[in-house]
């Protein structure tokens, strides 16, 4: 099977698999010098990072304890992820039929970019999650997209080419019948704040400590390490290991320890969102639609219980109060008296995420804005990595390096590919998007794989060689750029050869629509979500 046509769900797969079984290797021999482990901060990240923690130190002698201030009764944000958190939730053997309903949660099959192009029939374009399915529509997919990018006339849209897109336009679930055996990698939308507390009653149940105070500071020792955190009106709590997960605030890695915070806001401009949410009919959507506005860009995301939207826009081009009226506008609420909920974002990230005897996750390490729904994927992997090295014992400065290499890659990866959302837009209606299109603050591997896509050459290899946009495989790249429009002027196209006309494209119409009918609809799916089991050896083929 083609690697790029299945790369997130093989590596999905391997990364679970590759953790649990270095958890069991570390089994029964309590790292040294770790007793206490003490999560700063709860929400998504906090608990999150607690139930890794809990399942890499099963069955050894180590303490770990949530300190967070209660709660604040909001209405959460309406969030999507990635298809990594499926093996989260695998890992940790909770069934979509356990957590789905109690966090509101849909299926994702990926994202629609509306308004981002101007370019005829490139105005809006589907970004798919990997299928097996791709293997039969891969190579035809690249090859068209070449041509065109060469100056042929030939179809070289992406929503002709994958299931994905098929199942998200008919509303279906990305859940086929037992009959067909082609598994269709997917994300979740979900409430934010219930999954937060979702996690925490399965954390607590876990093992895990719960303290509900008000942090107030980081007591150090004599080497500078984290030594205790300052409790309002109680003694301190004393820990071996923290974790940093205050969100923006980053109470102990940035107040702390003054680990300095690297800016991405010479190529993301994005500060602040604006959010507010509407309510849902019968038929559920089964995809988040990013749609660009005058300063940013619009998400809708889809859970049982409502929509949730949202304005993610720059501060520097366009002002609270008119972010809100915009979206208002939007949404057909202009005078509704429901107040609306304003978020600031402080986007980029710390110079190291693992410092002396801490560690942060979460918008405590940084945060590039939500435009592909990558947070959750940062707090994962991070965790995880932190987990598996702790729990191997790896403490030293070498372990701290390779992790601290590895976590900026993923940052530096995933910017790189959200600023191509940006510079290739080609809007001309204000002056946010005229200052993204002409932006040249662009990484060198970035500028690197424009060219070569607009000399006309392949970029794979250039993606892998120059492992760009980590985490997201090479038929992201093409589905982007292509969806983007990023060809020749129509009226510079040539007729196609042969050999670049030589796929039956009606053939590939037939086959998603067939493939689509073995897939149920999405609400009739959430009213009964199915077992795991199938879904456990269908993952053990693709390995």
């Amino acid at each position: 099977m083609s690697d790029d046509a299945v790369q997130a769900v093989v590596t999905a797969t391997l990364y679970n698999r590759n953790y649990l079984q270095s958890r069991a290797a570390a089994a029964g021999a309590p790292p040294p010098g770790i007793r206490r482990l003490v999560i700063v901060g709860g929400g998504t990240a906090g608990w999150m990072s607690a139930m890794i923690f809990a399942r890499a130190f099963e069955g050894q002698d180590v303490e770990i304890s949530v300190v967070e201030s209660p709660a604040v009764g909001i209405i959460g944000v309406g969030e999507g992820s990635t298809p990594w958190l499926r093996g989260f939730f695998d890992s940790l053997d909770i069934e979509e039929r356990e957590w789905m309903p109690a966090c509101h949660a849909t299926y994702k099959c990926g994202i629609r970019f509306s308004g981002w192009s101007t370019k005829p029939g490139f105005e809006s374009y589907f970004h798919p999650f990997a299928s097996m399915l791709d293997n039969l529509t891969m190579t035809q997919f690249v090859h068209q997209v070449e041509s065109r990018v060469n100056g042929a006339d030939v179809a070289a849209h992406p929503d002709r080419f994958f299931i994905a897109t098929r199942l998200a336009n008919e509303r279906r679930a990305p859940k086929p019948a037992r009959a067909f055996p082609f598994d269709v990698w997917y994300g979740y939308h979900f409430d934010a704040v219930l999954l937060g507390q979702y996690l925490q009653k399965k954390a607590i149940e876990r093992g895990v400590r719960y303290r509900p105070c008000h942090v107030t500071h980081a007591n150090l020792d004599a080497q500078g390490r984290i030594a205790s955190i300052g409790i309002k009106d109680a003694e301190p709590v004393e820990g071996d290991f923290f974790v940093d997960c205050s969100g923006f605030a980053g109470l102990l890695m940035q107040q702390a320890l003054n680990v300095p915070f690297v800016s991405f806001a010479d190529n993301l401009f994005n500060d602040a969102a604006v959010a507010m949410p509407t309510p849902i009919g019968a038929e559920l959507p089964c995809e988040t639609v990013a749609t660009a506005l005058r300063h940013g860009w619009e998400w809708k995301i889809p859970l049982t219980s409502r929509y949730g939207n949202g304005y993610v826009y720059s501060s520097s081009f366009c002002s609270a109060d008119e972010a809100e009226r915009e979206l208002r506008e939007r949404l057909g609420l202009l005078d509704d008296p429901a107040p609306a909920r304003h978020l600031k974002m402080k986007i980029g990230r710390l110079t190291e995420h693992w410092s002396r005897n801490c560690a942060a996750i979460g918008l405590s390490q940084g945060f590039i804005e939500p435009l592909e729904a990558t947070a959750l994927l940062f707090i994962q992997r991070t965790a995880t990595l932190l987990a598996e090295s702790l729990a191997a014992g790896r403490m030293d400065d070498r372990a701290r390096g390779e992790f601290n290499a590895r976590i900026n890659e993923h940052f530096e990866g995933t910017r790189d590919y959200i600023v191509s959302h940006y510079k290739t837009n080609s809007r001309t209606d204000t002056e946010y998007w005229r200052a993204n299109a002409a932006n040249t603050a662009l990484s060198e591997p970035l500028r690197m794989l424009f060219g070569n896509w607009l000399a006309g050459k392949r970029i794979s290899q250039t993606v892998r060689r120059q492992q760009i946009g980590k985490g997201y495989p090479v038929f992201s790249w093409y589905c982007l750029l292509a969806g983007m429009g990023i060809f020749p002027e129509p009226r510079d196209l040539r007729p196609a050869t042969a050999a670049e006309a030589c796929f039956d494209l009606e053939g590939i119409d037939n086959l998603l629509e067939r493939s689509a009918s073995n897939f149920p609809r999405h609400a009739d799916v959430l009213r009964d979500i199915p077992p795991r089991v199938a879904e456990k050896s269908l993952q053990l083929y693709l390995w």
